[in-house]
């Protein structure tokens, strides 16, 4: 048995190939399938199984297409309800694939349909594929299909399923079983995972606070306590996953390019991708600058937290060049039907004010600031006494809780976010200047 492990760096998200001789399966695909059929091509091995832990959150997976262009079977749990042709896997359920056998264990927790797959070789090896239920250090948060649409449920609950999972659905894995789970640290599908990308279930036992001797109320406090933010595009991937997406390549082929912005309608939202700095000199009236310069870049979560799953919007990019690559990480989180068209500048729309940092830093109180980091993140300290919280997530619904008798700076905790949010309330308050931080927040940090 050969695994092997596939990163989505930008979501934290971690999907498998297991090999077993000229038979490969999937588990937790990422939207582009490329990878695992170039992967399978090296091999000279066809795919024949596809597992889904559960409908998720933070991506749209590509197990409809990899079905459609391979004839894989896809296996999840009853539960989900699936809209595309599936076989079930529930506790107990088994299938072999040459010399790998495949088993179900139902482990609501995360979510009340989520499945781990354990995975066991002739050779003795064993792996558990935990999808969102065990992280390397955490486990997944439980609150996110409140907002799932008709796939609701109550983050109590869920918890409470977490706690029964993790005290009995393993007990009858040995220490040495292989943990691989489907994210690791930056996923917002928890809230403390480790950076590792793999484990083991001894390691887990010993380290993780969740195996830890707790009752189920001190369990169920921990888990729902300083979840992070949940992003609005979440319960529109659920929705996605649970029918299945359409082909990657065919949905972003049909969006439109325009070189120079020569005809866009008034008051479509614009994203502009570029760096701030180009942003700054030259950007179209309503744009908000979100920046895809690279993998760091995390494009895919703010998009997702700052535009709404039915809202239009065009995308700004720095050269054609970045077309493509940007186009397929929009269709990672399911955005790529809204995208109007992608576009290039050619000519001096707007700019925005130079901000004399100096006056600033000697004079804060003429300014009224606001930091745009998370609520935990502010709550664990401030770079300033007099600022006001407002998570990048919520701006663009609380801008009048933003004062303006004075000019107004946003900031964040290193100015990637800060970019974002002074272009959003920038595009929004227009009789008060609005200047970002940025980087110069990295002066502060000592004061926290």
């Amino acid at each position: 048995m050969i695994i092997k492990q596939f990163e989505d760096k930008p979501l934290a998200h971690y999907s498998y190939a297991i090999l077993s001789g000229n038979e490969m399966a999937l588990v937790d695909p990422s939207r582009d399938p490329e990878p695992y059929y170039k992967f399978a091509e090296e091999n000279n091995a066809k795919i024949v199984a596809v597992f889904e832990t559960h409908p998720h959150a933070d991506f749209v997976s590509g197990h409809l297409q990899i079905h459609k262009e391979t004839d894989a079977v896809i296996y999840v749990s009853e539960l989900v309800g699936a809209d595309y042709p599936h076989k079930t896997f529930d506790d107990g359920a088994t299938l072999k694939m040459n010399d790998v056998t495949f088993t179900a264990i139902n482990t609501p927790g995360h979510s009340p349909d989520g499945i781990t797959i354990v995975a066991k070789g002739n050779d003795d090896k064993q792996a558990m594929f935990t999808g969102d239920t065990l992280f390397i250090g955490d486990v997944g948060r439980p609150d996110l299909r409140e907002k799932a649409g008709n796939m609701k449920a109550k983050r109590e609950q869920l918890a409470k399923d977490m706690y029964h999972t993790m005290q009995n659905k393993f007990n009858h894995l040995s220490d040495d079983t292989l943990v691989y789970p489907a994210h690791g640290a930056g996923s917002l599908c928890g809230k403390n995972m480790s950076s590792d990308s793999s484990s083991t279930l001894r390691n887990e036992r010993m380290g993780n606070w969740a195996f830890k001797t707790l009752t189920e109320e001190d369990f169920v406090d921990h888990i729902l306590k300083d979840q992070p933010f949940i992003p609005s595009y979440f319960g529109h991937d659920v929705a996605i996953n649970k029918t299945g997406a359409p082909n990657n390549i065919d949905a972003i082929s049909q969006i439109p390019l325009q070189i120079g912005a020569f005809k866009i309608e008034k008051n479509i939202l614009v994203i502009d991708t570029r760096d701030k700095a180009e942003f700054k000199k030259n950007h179209l009236p309503n744009s908000i600058n979100i920046m895809a310069r690279n993998i760091d870049d995390k494009i895919e979560t703010w998009l997702g937290s700052i535009v709404e799953p039915s809202e239009p919007f065009y995308i700004v990019v720095a050269s054609i060049n970045d077309k493509q690559a940007l186009l397929e990480r929009i269709a990672k989180i399911g955005y790529e039907s809204q995208v109007k068209a992608v576009l290039t500048l050619h000519k001096v729309y707007e700019k925005e004010d130079e901000f004399d940092f100096t006056d600033f830093d000697k004079n804060k109180e003429n300014y009224t600031i606001v930091d745009i980091r998370n609520k935990s993140e502010f709550n664990d300290g401030h770079f300033f006494d007099s600022a006001i919280n407002i998570p990048l997530n919520e701006l663009r619904n609380a801008i009048d809780k933003i004062p303006t008798n004075k000019p107004i700076v946003i900031h964040c905790a290193g100015g990637y976010r800060s970019a974002a949010g002074s272009s959003i309330v920038s595009k929004q308050i227009h009789n008060t200047e609005v200047y970002d931080l940025s980087e110069k927040i990295n002066n502060y940090k000592t004061k926290l």
